[in-house]
């Protein structure tokens, strides 16, 4: 699991002219290049770049940007917690949404303080936002994808797309469970959505997630995956967040949690559960624009050869030579030893500068790409 203990909200909600690229792996090539490829790995720790940073960093983006917490209002009168990240600039930009259950503040702030920046600096306001139940989000935790995280996630992007700093121009982006949400809101078709990045997702639910495989059961997956998301809804919001509400909201929610696993195993054969949510059963559904990213060593690889099929929309598909991991964190050639491998690590530190990425148990890898 990622290190945040030297991670504190000045770090993540900066001013940040200087960020990482996300493109730019070692060159063997170079002889500047301080990256050593030609040492065996340490048998005891993951080797990542000693002889200098483990990215190159830019300093010249088009603009300064700004981060604020706030939280954004659904119809029911549930507020869920949002990280801003905007350009600083007069003029409306368009607006990009990560939307996960993962707990901004905390479990994914490392990644998002160098990815959302980044996309802010280039003139786009990125959004992250904690689905219901999650992190410090109000309301219940409930089931994958359920039509609670879908309609919320419509209500999020017409609130967005109302701000006074946006353009009216909504795009969505994610790996895993983001990839997933991003193509099912899609499929809703929210006018102000334009486009979507779906990265190592599924447009099948049923056949090609980590429930069932060919109709039998995925055992090396869906236990796995089930506890992870059990332990993950059953952490406490932050006070600084929630201030005295925090035992209150935590408590409901215990109170409500159930293992996952009960509702999938309830569900052996391709019925209405998994058909929700699965945007192979209406591709024709999906208006925005779609760039679909999979990798040749992932389990979700074939989903972009599908969409590629069946999409009415404008559609692009790159599939290469990486894991369950976005391409940019896959790709910095870090070689973990077999005995250092921890599953969900998810591969970042509290510095900017982020560790080899490590390969997870499971197909999921709790969106730590």
């Amino acid at each position: 699991m990622a290190d945040t203990g030297s991670l504190t909200s000045a770090d993540i909600c900066q001013s940040t002219t200087g960020l990482p690229t996300l493109t730019d792996p070692p060159d063997p090539t170079d002889p500047t290049d301080p990256t050593d490829l030609t040492d065996p790995p340490d048998p005891i720790r993951i080797q990542t770049r000693p002889k200098g940073p483990a990215v190159r960093y830019r300093e010249d983006l088009p603009h300064r940007t700004t981060c604020e917490d706030t939280t954004i209002p659904l119809p029911d009168g549930t507020a869920l917690q949002a990280r801003i990240w905007r350009p600083v600039t007069d003029e409306p930009v368009p607006a990009l949404l990560e939307y996960l259950p993962y707990r901004l503040s905390d479990w994914t702030a490392p990644r998002d303080a160098q990815r959302h920046p980044w996309y802010a600096g280039h003139g786009y306001a990125s959004v992250r936002v904690d689905v219901r139940g999650h992190g410090n989000s109000e309301g219940l935790p409930g089931d994958e994808y359920d039509a609670a995280e879908l309609a919320d996630g419509v209500a999020v992007i017409e609130w967005l797309a109302r701000q006074p700093w946006c353009s009216g121009r909504v795009g969505m982006f994610g790996i895993s469970w983001g990839g997933f949400n991003s193509l099912q809101l899609a499929a809703l078709a929210p006018e102000p959505l334009k486009a979507v990045v779906t990265v190592c997702s599924t447009d099948d639910r049923y056949d090609n997630d980590v429930h069932y495989l060919g109709g039998s059961v995925l055992a090396v997956d869906m236990h796995a995956w089930s506890a992870t998301m059990l332990a993950f809804a059953a952490r406490p919001p932050d006070p600084k967040y929630t201030g005295t509400r925090w035992r209150e909201l935590w408590l409901e929610r215990l109170e409500h949690l159930e293992p996952l696993i009960h509702t999938w195993l309830d569900h052996q054969v391709r019925d209405g559960y998994w058909r929700h949510g699965s945007v192979c059963e209406d591709y024709s559904a999906v208006r925005a624009a779609v760039l679909a990213v999979g990798g040749w060593a992932d389990p979700y690889r074939d989903t972009v050869l599908r969409l590629a099929e069946h999409l009415d929309a404008p559609m692009r598909g790159i599939i290469g030579p990486w894991s369950h991991q976005y391409p940019d964190r896959a790709c910095r050639r870090a070689r973990p030893s077999a005995s250092s491998r921890k599953p969900c690590a998810g591969g970042t530190t509290g510095s900017r500068t982020p560790t080899a990425p490590t390969r997870c148990s499971t197909s999921r890898c709790c969106g730590s790409g």
